[in-house]
């Protein structure tokens, strides 16, 4: 590998990390950003679900062009694009302009997230690829939790939390010139020696839809997902709510998305790399270990998830201890993406571009397209006092509503684990 190849896969990672980052930065406020705009918990999930739907709409088309297009094009437009909308987000006065913000940035993430990872197949081969595959996925977690620090420390040094979201645009900008001068996008299926030329985009889909691998993994990972993104974009403010419930009203919204997002991103770390030493060891023996080790892990999530849900309003050491584990275990799948779902270990170069593309939009969609507005809904709908931030008198009626809508991502933990198994058996 040359160093400009090193280069442009580790410019990639870095843009997967700050995407990710921008994601959730919005988590790390969302109860000022309710209480700015005077929202219920349904329309604050309502703005995770937006962006995740129009990212996932976009994703077949970007699929498309990238396939057969520059995509350091695309990656730059999108992110130049994103970034722009998330700065006009932060100045916006009304709900209705911010949602719209969520939804245009959305797009631009899509058009980075749907053919960054083809470039990194096309430059790496082997356990090289697979290595740097690992390291662009430990982006999810840990971009994850940088995003609640960012959102939530910007938001207490300026005292506003617009700023939280001012931060991305300006790497953003860094980014693009890094891609634009930097990035190298070498022929389709160069490492894997030849290149190929584009198939239509009806046998394209044919390909997948046959790929038992592909499929299974998919759906897999599309529950596992509905958990991630329910307990992302709750989790602090339930905690919140639970201790606040349970230990004393004087707890800290911001010290504890400080503590959530270096929880996650410790746990991801751990997770992720666990969970591909694990898989290496055992692959040399059993051919389905990937998808077995994905299986036990969400085995093992499930009752955790459900325990750090039951005891949120106990004391915050053994609460943070289970659900770190918690998180741990739910990692572990990331590496199934990596190795299983993830196409360009399954799918030919030429079709790479459009299998990464149908795995996002299936998987946002029945995933963590919903699930934030699911479980806001479900909140507002069991008694929720429809207050935005910790109030004195209905602190508990609002963590109760919270807790018994979540409840239901332990149940959703533990089919996904069933989708692994089923993955093995084929």
């Amino acid at each position: 590998m040359s160093r400009r190849q090193l280069a442009t896969v580790l410019i990639l990672c870095f843009v997967n990390l700050l995407k990710y980052m921008d994601r959730f930065t919005i988590a790390g406020i969302l109860p000022e950003i309710q209480c700015f705009f005077g929202i219920s918990d349904a329309q604050g999930g309502l703005l995770s679900t937006a962006f995740v739907v129009s990212y996932m709409l976009f994703s077949p088309l970007v699929g498309y062009l990238g396939d057969r297009f520059s995509r350091r094009i695309i990656m730059g437009c999108g992110i130049i694009f994103w970034g722009l909308s998330n700065l006009a987000g932060s100045f916006t006065e009304t709900y209705s302009l911010f949602l719209t913000s969520r939804i245009l940035v959305g797009i631009g993430e899509s058009m980075f997230s749907t053919v960054s990872p083809t470039i990194i197949s096309d430059v790496c081969v082997g356990d090289t690829r697979s290595k740097f595959l690992i390291l662009y996925y430990f982006a999810i977690p840990v971009g994850s939790g940088l995003g609640f620090i960012v959102g939530a420390a910007m938001a207490s040094a300026f005292g506003s939390w617009q700023w939280g979201l001012r931060v991305t645009p300006f790497l953003g900008l860094i980014a693009v010139l890094l891609i634009f001068f930097i990035v190298q996008e070498p022929p389709r299926g160069e490492a894997e020696g030849s290149t190929l030329s584009p198939t239509t985009y009806w046998d394209d889909l044919k390909y997948l839809a046959k790929n038992k691998s592909y499929v299974l993994s998919t759906a897999g990972c599309t529950l596992t997902t509905y958990v991630s993104g329910a307990l992302a974009w709750w989790g602090p403010k339930f905690i919140t709510l639970g201790q606040a419930s349970g230990q004393g009203l004087d707890v800290s919204y911001t010290r504890v998305s400080l503590v959530v997002g270096f929880e996650a991103a410790l746990a991801g770390v751990v997770g992720v790399a666990s969970g591909s030493l694990v898989g290496q060891k055992l692959r040399k023996r059993f051919p389905t270990a990937d998808a077995q080790v994905c299986a036990w892990s969400m085995v093992i999530c499930a009752p955790l998830l459900y325990w750090g849900c039951y005891i949120a309003t106990g004391p915050p050491v053994p609460l943070y201890i289970v659900l770190f584990f918690g998180q741990w275990f739910l990692n572990v799948s990331w590496f199934e993406i990596i190795f299983e779902l993830f196409p360009n270990y399954v799918v030919i170069p030429t079709r790479r571009s459009t299998a990464e593309a149908f795995s996002i939009l299936i998987s946002h969609a029945l995933g963590d397209a919903g699930s934030p507005y699911i479980v806001g809904l479900s909140s507002s709908s069991n008694n929720c006092s429809g207050s935005s931030f910790i109030d004195p008198e209905t602190v508990d009626i609002d963590f109760r509503a919270l807790q018994y809508s979540l409840f239901i991502t332990t149940i959703i933990a533990a089919l996904s684990a069933y989708f692994f198994f089923l993955n093995a058996w084929y």
